[in-house]
C-alpha cells in the first residue's frame, strides 16, 4: 500500500542511500554502501573556493566497502569521500580500517557507535554502516541457508524472532518452519513459569 497523498509541498533535500552485495571470484563478499545528499537550492559552503554550492550538486557523496566471508567476519575495509562540506572530512576515512577483524553480529551497531561516534568518525559513514550490515545479511542469506540447512535442519534460522512476522508463535513460522513453531499456549505457560520463579525469588529475598 502506498503512502497517502501528501499536502502541497516543495522539495528541499534528497538523501539517496544505495547498498549492494557482490560475490567475488575468490569466494569472499564485497558489501558496498553509497550515500548522496543534494539540495534543491544553492547553499553557502565557506570551505569551498567560491563559497557557494549550486542546487543539485552533492553536499555529501561518500562510500564504504566491507569485504566479508560467509561468517560475516570483516576482512578488509575501504572508505571514500568524493564530496564533503569541508576539505578535512576525508582525512577520517582510514579510521574505518579498525573494523577489520570484527564480525557483523548482534551488537554490531553498538560496536560501531563506540568506535566512531563524535570526533572519532564521520556521522554519515557511521549511519551508513547500519544498512551496510543488514545488506551483508541479505546478500549472503541464500548461501548461508544452503550451507547451514535452515529450511529443514536442526539449526534455528537466524531471522526467527527478529520481527513480528518471524515470531516463533506466528503463522509464517508455523507454515514454513513448523519444527521451530512455538504455539501461544506454550509461550503463555513459559511466561507463567518465569513469573512464578521471579516471584519466588523476590519472596526469598524479601522474606515475603
Amino acid at each position: 500500500m502506498p503512502l497517502p497523498p501528501p499536502a502541497n509541498r516543495v522539495q528541499q533535500h534528497t538523501r539517496r542511500v544505495i547498498c549492494e552485495g557482490y560475490k567475488r571470484e575468490d569466494g569472499l563478499w564485497d558489501i558496498e554502501g553509497h550515500l548522496l545528499d543534494t539540495k534543491n537550492f544553492a547553499i553557502e559552503l565557506k570551505d569551498r573556493d567560491d563559497g557557494i554550492l549550486p542546487a543539485g550538486e552533492p553536499v555529501h557523496n561518500m562510500s564504504i566497502r566491507l569485504t566479508i566471508d560467509l561468517d560475516l567476519n570483516i576482512l578488509d575495509v575501504a572508505a571514500s569521500m568524493d564530496a564533503t562540506p569541508f576539505r578535512g572530512c576525508p582525512s577520517i576515512t582510514s579510521a574505518y580500517k579498525q573494523l577489520i577483524g570484527t564480525q557483523i553480529k548482534p551488537g554490531f551497531t553498538k560496536l560501531t557507535r563506540d568506535m566512531f561516534s563524535g570526533v572519532h568518525g564521520c556521522t554519515h559513514l557511521l549511519e551508513l554502516l547500519g544498512p551496510v550490515a543488514t545488506t551483508a545479511f541479505q546478500a549472503t542469506h541464500h548461501e548461508r541457508e544452503a550451507l547451514e540447512g535452515w529450511s529443514d535442519g536442526d539449526q534455528k534460522p537466524p531471522m526467527l524472532d527478529t520481527c513480528h512476522t518471524m515470531d516463533s508463535k506466528g503463522a509464517v513460522v508455523q507454515t514454513y518452519w513448523p519444527h521451530f513453531y512455538q504455539p501461544e499456549k506454550e509461550n503463555q505457560q513459559r511466561n507463567t513459569d518465569s513469573h512464578i520463579i521471579a516471584t519466588e525469588n523476590i519472596e526469598a529475598i524479601t522474606g515475603g
